[in-house]
């Protein structure tokens, strides 16, 4: 095996599984302080380890004298080896010698028995993540053997959010789980009701260990269960995943179906629940997916046939996001609807740029306007109110028509050294920031091939411009 290429692949080819070890053969290879810290872990999942190693740390004694672990010998070399490692589930090279940790990994990998050389990822053919444990629920926290320092952290991190009764309210789930079946065959209609127990008072009385209360919750949903879809239209904010909102992430994580546009980022559309139905909608200047009125039906249509249905917008929905007229439509169907504001990307963009969009010494005020052209190419905007110099004035979907924008603000009574910056793909890490003025902000976009989703800032706040450390 060449340890250093498997090195550089784990880094995208680690796959976490749960794998079932209860009165499983598990070979631990040493008996010291590493080969203790794999044995607790392997006991508490009911493993039937067996031990070889030269010597003994006493606390690996007094399991072998317990007899809930088998002392089977000192010798580590390869034919004894090669004769006790098949039939194995798994294998421990846990010794304090990586040297001999990696001629046990490699005897396992020739017999196709996976190995874990500990705290060497390079010849392991899986690694141990960290764990928090709530009863039968586990969650792993795996760095591909990289960061195992980071891993404990996130481990500590979880340990605090994730409630204790949340063992409780597995075993309450899974005892239940038969009868939620027999009364709904259908999966999504049993993803429902639970998502729905979850969601209300039934989940802490299971957390708490209270099943008659939480029987009352569970037995209302099965009994008054009905499939209706509704609909959520959401703001998923300007493109940096940490700004969505927690009402958002709760929307993306339980929705059937999603409609999202282009303006949506790949990581983000990573947060929607795995099982759900994607279906691109994006919409840019003179190209439409789809146009309004079908995505309308289409948002209709699956509310209609009982699903939940996302429409994932960049920013806020009602912020040039069309949401208005997507929630009249479905006011006009009887459709039931939420809506879920976003960060919209003035105010998530200005501040990762570093421009504040009101100054107590330049802007009193904050202008939001939209540049697309009319049919004829020309632009039908407010522009006496946008030569305000008191203000500061921010151009949604304005890059095409740049050159425009940036004459009528000067014919409009704006001087040709009036501030300007251009945001483009902002708050996201591929950000990037120009900044110019009326008379050459056009050109330095154009040189710079600035490309959309890009936002325009005007006004002296672009003076007052921080960039961090």
């Amino acid at each position: 095996m060449d340890y250093e290429m498997a090195l550089s692949d784990a880094e995208q080819g680690w796959f976490p599984i749960s794998l079932r070890l209860k009165n499983e053969r598990v070979l631990l290879v040493g008996g010291g302080e590493v080969a203790v810290n794999k044995g607790r872990l392997l006991l508490d999942h009911g493993a039937k380890i067996e031990v070889v190693a030269e010597h003994l740390n006493a606390i690996i004694q007094g399991w072998v004298d317990l007899g809930v672990v088998d002392y089977i010998g000192q010798s580590v070399k390869e034919d004894i080896l090669k004769e006790i490692i098949p039939g194995c589930r798994l294998v421990y090279a846990a010794t304090d010698d990586r040297a001999v940790n990696r001629v046990v990994a490699r005897l396992a990998d020739e017999l196709r028995v996976p190995v874990c050389a500990v705290d060497d990822p390079a010849p392991s053919s899986f690694i141990t993540p960290a764990q928090v444990r709530r009863g039968s629920v586990r969650i792993a926290i795996s760095t591909a053997g990289g960061a195992p320092v980071l891993a404990r952290r996130l481990r500590e991190e979880i340990e605090g959010w994730l409630p204790e009764g949340t063992g409780s309210l597995a075993s309450y789930m899974r005892s239940r789980r038969m009868k939620v079946s027999t009364r709904y065959p259908d999966v999504q209609n049993r993803k429902r009701i639970w998502e729905d127990f979850l969601d209300g008072r039934g989940a802490e009385y299971a957390r708490s260990g209270d099943a008659e209360k939480a029987d009352q919750i569970l037995d209302n949903l099965l009994d008054g269960y009905a499939k209706n879809g509704e609909v959520w239209i959401v703001g998923a904010g300007p493109g940096d995943p940490d700004l969505l909102t927690l009402k958002a992430l709760h929307c993306m994580q339980n929705a059937d179906v999603v409609l999202y546009d282009n303006l949506l980022p790949k990581v983000l559309l990573e947060r929607v629940r795995r099982d759900a139905e994607l279906i691109f909608v994006g919409k840019q200047k003179d190209r439409h997916a789809m146009p309004q009125d079908l995505i309308n039906e289409e948002i209709i249509k699956h509310a209609r046939a009982g699903q939940r249905v996302l429409r994932l917008k960049g920013g806020d929905p009602f912020i040039f996001g069309r949401g208005g007229e997507e929630v009249e439509s479905l006011m006009q169907a009887g459709v039931a609807f939420k809506v879920v504001p976003g960060i919209t990307a003035a105010s998530g963009c200005a501040a990762y740029a570093g421009i504040p969009l009101t100054h107590r010494d330049c802007a009193q005020a904050c202008l939001f306007v939209t540049g697309h052209a009319r049919a004829d190419g020309q632009l039908d905007l407010p522009w006496s109110d946008m030569a305000d110099r008191r203000q500061t004035v921010v151009i949604y979907m304005g890059i095409s028509t740049l050159p425009l924008l940036m004459e009528g603000l000067k014919e409009h009574g704006l001087p040709s050294d009036w501030p300007v910056a251009v945001v483009e793909r902002g708050t996201q890490t591929t950000q990037r920031v120009v900044v110019g003025t009326l008379g050459d902000i056009a050109q330095k976009v154009r040189e710079l091939d600035v490309k959309s989703p890009a936002l325009i800032i005007v006004g002296k706040v672009v003076g007052h411009r921080v960039v961090s450390l």
